[in-house]
């Protein structure tokens, strides 16, 4: 991304209209989103916090494949597994219904039922817990929020399946099939 002055995104904390912009593909960039939600650049972590966070805003999910995009340029990049991960959460409760707020590493703020829907997918390595965020991308959730909400869950029988629940602004979601 070369000549193009982002400076506005930093400023703002109002996301870009990158489903606005369609220019057309520029080539590729040395930039990989580790599955562990480690953001590498030419092959050294990119450790400035604002950075990835910048870049997180004009970041498109496109057939299946991630790119940074702004009005005049498009790079493809890397991403092994979700290109965000929820790195907290917050469980609120009063007498008629709870509300879930994760936080991801790039400081996105979402009301699980509202902003996003979770669900686990389950393979060789495991349950892999996600949440859906802006234009069809994912974020993954780190396994202390996981078991945080699994802990703060309750079982319910679905489809004959003991399943460990979780609801949050008036809907509930399933964190997977609780093992007996």
């Amino acid at each position: 991304m070369k000549n193009v002055d982002l400076s506005a995104i930093k400023a703002s904390e109002k996301m870009p209209p990158v489903h606005l912009w369609k220019p057309e593909l520029c080539g590729d960039m040395d930039l990989v989103i580790r599955s562990n939600g480690e953001w590498i650049h030419e092959g050294a972590p990119m450790k400035r916090a604002s950075m990835r966070k910048m870049f997180s805003r004009i970041l498109w999910l496109e057939d299946g494949e991630h790119y940074l995009v702004t009005p005049h340029e498009k790079v493809h990049i890397q991403v092994e597994d979700a290109p965000f991960l929820v790195t907290q959460s917050k469980i609120e409760r009063d007498s008629n219904a709870g509300l879930v707020t994760f936080t991801t590493n790039v400081d996105d703020v979402l009301v699980l039922g509202k902003d996003c829907d979770l669900w686990v997918e389950t393979g060789p390595e495991g349950d892999r817990p996600y949440i859906s965020m802006r234009y069809g991308m994912k974020a993954m959730l780190h396994r202390s929020v996981y078991y945080d909400l699994v802990n703060n869950g309750y079982e319910k029988e679905i489809e004959g399946k003991q399943h460990v629940c979780i609801e949050s602004a008036g809907k509930e979601f399933s964190l997977g099939i609780f093992d007996i």
